[in-house]
């Protein structure tokens, strides 16, 4: 039933993303976006996708669009479906462009330009109207991989099995230990001796890595180190000397956030005291007014002889008693 309800996943999950029109393009079509590998996209977290074709005065393209679980989830579909030839983009944080179209990611969505290169306002009047848009950090890992050396477009971010099995098969899934809280950032490196992997696996805590970096050196030819809760892993490196260069990269920062209170205006004692003296103005004003007020209604009421000349004095007679 659970591999029934994978290969179905294409149909089922289908929600109306693209517009009905796209700058000066009309939507002809929209369908299903279509799966190749149902298990690494359910491992990513896939929800939705559709895939709609324009045309407009006999130009055409084919826009694709994912919603993923997460932002994290839309990264690691990034990564895979990122072109080997891409070239940065400056339409998103997350974009790439090719000589036939576009990939970027905003939030927890991936989309993909098919023969059209969109401008940023075109973008923008798409994702403005995104249903179901989480827009949540990145993870930080990634920040972690060496940059020196690093293939253009090699990077790959694992969450689980599926994604493990194709992009490093070396690791066995019961050592990257996903069951724990596991994340991994991996990429290739070229040297000398000939192109590396290296993966960067991610825990919760440091002492999880430090129980799982035993696990990562017991694996034939593999080379392992630990920083904080990060594990960097490079199998059968080339070069050995040149993988320990490229672990010696591998250095886990701390980032501590303090939650700090912002101090406002009422913080300050000079707003204090003339916020006292105005309070005192007010009640000397209302003070004034409401003491006016009663000794003029008396003396018209004495005018209309509704009043009395004199208040009565009221005496207690003590010596009386």
């Amino acid at each position: 039933m659970k591999r029934l309800a994978v290969f179905l996943l294409p149909a089922l999950a289908w929600a109306a993303i693209w517009p009905e029109n796209f700058g000066a393009f009309h939507r002809v079509s929209a369908q299903a976006a279509a799966l190749t590998e149902p298990a690494l996209w359910e491992e990513f977290g896939f929800q939705a996708g559709e895939t709609a074709r324009y045309a407009s005065a006999g130009a055409k393209f084919t826009g694709t669009a994912w919603r993923l679980q997460d932002p994290t989830g839309a990264l690691a579909a990034f990564e895979w479906q990122r072109p080997a030839d891409a070239k940065p983009s400056s339409l998103a944080k997350l974009a790439v462009q090719t000589a036939k179209g576009v990939l970027l990611v905003h939030g927890n969505y991936l989309f993909a330009f098919d023969g059209y290169q969109p401008q940023v306002s075109e973008v923008a009047a798409v994702i403005e109207n995104l249903p179901n848009l989480d827009d949540s950090p990145l993870p930080v890992l990634p920040s972690y991989l060496p940059s020196g050396n690093l293939v253009a477009n090699s990077e790959r971010y694992i969450l689980g099995p599926a994604a493990l099995a194709k992009f490093e098969p070396g690791v066995p899934p019961s050592t990257a230990a996903f069951h724990l809280g596991a994340e991994a950032q991996m990429g290739t490196f070229h040297t000398a001796a000939g192109d590396m992997r290296l993966a960067i696996f991610n825990y919760p805590t440091p002492q999880i890595a430090r129980q799982q970096v035993q696990e990562f050196q017991k694996l034939p030819s593999a080379m392992a180190k630990r920083s904080g809760p990060l594990v960097a892993v490079v199998l059968s490196p080339p070069d050995r000397d040149a993988a320990e260069r490229l672990l010696a990269q591998i250095r886990y920062q701390a980032a501590v956030t303090l939650s700090e209170r912002v101090p406002t205006r009422r913080d300050n004692i000079g707003n204090l005291i003339i916020n006292a003296f105005i309070l005192i103005g007010i009640l000397l004003a209302f003070s004034a007014v409401a003491g006016i007020t009663m000794g003029g209604l008396r003396v018209l009421l004495r005018r209309g002889g509704k009043g009395v000349e004199e208040d009565p004095m009221i005496l207690l007679h003590l010596e009386d008693r």
